[in-house]
């Protein structure tokens, strides 16, 4: 296992563009006539033709109008002011899901996210998921489906349903890719399928897994600053490994995604299974060091569990009957951190929180 790691065996949708409507822009009937009006014609339509140089218009040229048929003009109508701007609606984040569906429907619904029916009901609000949609729960395929779903209704709302990586997302590509292909782990021999099932792959998932699923996870960032929030999945200082701004870091990451080679995948996701790095002593030395690289004035993670930060008794396989106590986030490491994992995996809960939190 590798240290500071509790993973085991570890060593936006473009947007939616508008058609214009088409309007019906009529020809003239002059043009498909013969005669004076005939297209390519050269005569000069009766109220165009040539005047006398100086001319000016006499009495009797002008057209006589019988007082009884002029309408009186009327000052148009004016167009109702434009309504107060209206800005990018609230700031939500979810930590870890996990293939717990129903109680992800459930969290959503409870902060007005969506509906009865799971519809997008929020409008211009913004939602952030913080990686790690599979594994250890019964449904991570239907966990996909819903943010993907949730994803194209809250942009046609005017708000937005995004998601970051998470190593979960990194070793289910590497099961499904690689499978039993070998790769050095720096302590001997492993391969992503004997990992990702030891870390509570989920066989009802690789098999409804599919092609869209696996390029919608091979696309996701793994870093983003909003409001002065720097979002990530790992409470891990690895993401200093690879650039030093966001854009750098998602495309160093998707770089490596693409060139496929099974041994930078397994680096990738053992570098992301790392933990820690914010609780102990120089926790909030380590936060400031990604806020000072990539912005933001507090970082919100999942990937560890409220409880293991507590120090609490638990399970993340969900063997505990009993369950930890998570009400909420924990703030730490001088209050720079933001934990968002609650533990669902071990009967906790699924967070989901408005942002910035009320000090």
């Amino acid at each position: 296992m590798v240290e500071g790691s509790m993973t085991q065996g570890a060593g936006q949708g473009p947007e939616v563009e508008r058609t214009a409507t088409l309007r019906d822009f009529r020809v003239p009937a002059y043009v498909h006539e013969t005669g004076p009006y005939a297209q390519g014609a050269d005569v000069v339509p009766p109220h165009e033709e040539a005047l006398p140089e100086g001319y000016v218009p006499a009495e009797r040229d002008l057209p006589v109008v019988d007082p009884s048929t002029v309408q009186e003009l009327v000052d148009p109508v004016p167009a109702p002011a434009d309504g107060p701007a209206t800005g990018p609606g609230p700031l939500y984040v979810v930590g870890d899901v996990h293939g717990y569906l129903d109680e992800l429907v459930a969290a959503l619904q409870e902060q007005n996210l969506i509906d009865a029916s799971g519809q997008w009901c929020a409008g211009t609000a913004r939602l952030w998921f913080l990686g790690d949609f599979t594994d250890r729960g019964p449904d991570g395929i239907g966990v996909i489906d819903l943010v993907m779903r949730l994803s194209a209704e809250a942009a046609a709302a005017g708000g937005y349903c995004k998601a970051l990586m998470g190593n979960h997302e990194l070793l289910l590509l590497g099961a499904k890719r690689f499978g039993d292909t070998p790769v050095n782990s720096g302590a001997g021999t492993a391969t992503f399928q004997a990992a990702w099932l030891l870390n509570g792959g989920q066989k009802t998932d690789m098999d409804r897994l599919q092609d869209h699923h696996l390029q919608w996870m091979a696309r996701l960032d793994a870093v983003e600053e909003v409001e002065g929030h720097l979002l990530v999945h790992s409470d891990t200082t690895a993401y200093l490994d690879y650039g030093r701004s966001i854009e750098e870091v998602n495309d160093t990451i998707h770089e490596t995604l693409t060139r496929n080679d099974a041994d930078e995948v397994w680096d990738l996701f053992r570098k992301f299974t790392k933990r820690f790095s914010f609780r102990d002593e120089g926790g909030a030395e380590a936060v400031r060091s990604l806020l000072d690289t990539y912005g933001g004035t507090r970082i919100v993670h999942g990937h560890s569990p409220i409880p293991y930060l507590l120090g609490e008794v638990g399970s993340e396989d969900g063997d505990d009957d009993s369950g930890p106590s998570v009400e909420g986030p924990h703030v730490y490491a001088d209050g720079l951190a933001i934990a968002m994992d609650g533990g669902v995996t071990m009967a906790g809960k699924l967070l989901v929180q408005q942002l910035p939190l009320a000090d």
